[in-house]
């Protein structure tokens, strides 16, 4: 039995066990990335999509996902590949697709704006080795990289995709304990450690969805906010922009009504108590 060792869960496995993620494999003995070079979805966004407001904005980026997830979220936008029934279609569906044909293809679309690759839609810590080896060909290409993440995954992932990734938007999806625990079942500790991390490798943006009677108090985010403008005041001249974004009922968690416009706008404000730049999102 080998334990992994990506994020908090640890999970041991047997020889050609998966697991909670769906995203990694015992094979040989040593745990590695089940869904390296599966690609399930490919499309050419915008980079206020991923959200990212203050890099390169107006440009374009080839964004490339696999499946599997870390984390259990009801309210899951994407449970087609994340850790649904579904996502275990899409697995055996996904195409294999080589780094070089990515970072080939990201090339070609330079031409219409593109300026990179954004690893996103599912979540793409769960296989960095894929995440890695296409984004140092990227970087020699002379192109951009962003990750698109729940920030779930020790420090020693990112030391792994540092010397190559510009940009990144991190999900902090609330600040409590009980939040990630019982909702996501995830860990706010391990979100909260990478981001500090991240930060001072590349530019950060975060995101946090407000979902009614979960993380819509003012004070939980006057604390989000706060501990974000302390992040700021570590590395000098950082500055990170907080998305809070508007909540529609999806997957599992259709027994309540989408966010209020109005309790987004005022979340906003509360947050801009202690940061410069904070979005509204879905509004």
């Amino acid at each position: 039995m080998t334990e992994c060792d990506v994020c908090f869960r640890k999970c041991r496995l047997d020889e050609g066990r998966t697991g909670l993620c769906n995203g990694r494999v015992c094979k040989n003995g040593k745990v590695v990335a089940s869904n390296y070079g599966k690609v399930t979805s490919v499309g050419l966004d915008p980079i206020e999509k991923k959200p990212l407001m203050r890099y390169k904005p107006g440009s374009w980026i080839l964004s490339v996902g696999s499946y599997g997830c870390n984390l259990m979220c009801p309210f899951c936008q994407n449970s087609d590949i994340s850790w649904s029934e579904e996502a275990r279609d899409a697995a055996e569906d996904a195409d294999m697709i080589d780094p070089r044909d990515i970072a080939r293809k990201a090339s070609e679309l330079v031409s219409h704006g593109n300026i990179g690759v954004a690893y996103t839609y599912n979540e793409p810590l769960i296989g960095y080795e894929f995440v890695r080896d296409t984004a140092k060909l990227v970087k020699e290409a002379g192109l951009d990289n962003v990750i698109v993440t729940n920030g779930t995954a020790n420090t020693w992932v990112l030391d792994e995709l540092s010397p190559y990734i510009d940009a990144m938007n991190i999900d902090l999806k609330a600040f409590s304990d009980r939040f990630y625990r019982k909702l996501v079942k995830g860990d706010l500790d391990m979100v909260k450690n990478f981001i500090s991390e991240a930060v001072k490798v590349c530019h950060v943006e975060l995101t946090t969805l407000i979902i009614p009677g979960e993380n819509d108090s003012e004070d939980e985010i006057r604390n989000l906010s706060g501990w974000v403008a302390g992040l700021e005041g570590k590395v000098p001249g950082n500055e990170i922009p907080l998305h809070i974004t508007r909540f529609f009922p999806r997957y599992k968690m259709t027994d309540r009504e989408a966010t209020s416009v109005e309790t987004v706008y005022r979340l906003a404000e509360v947050a801009r108590e202690n940061l410069k730049y904070v979005y509204e999102g879905n509004v």
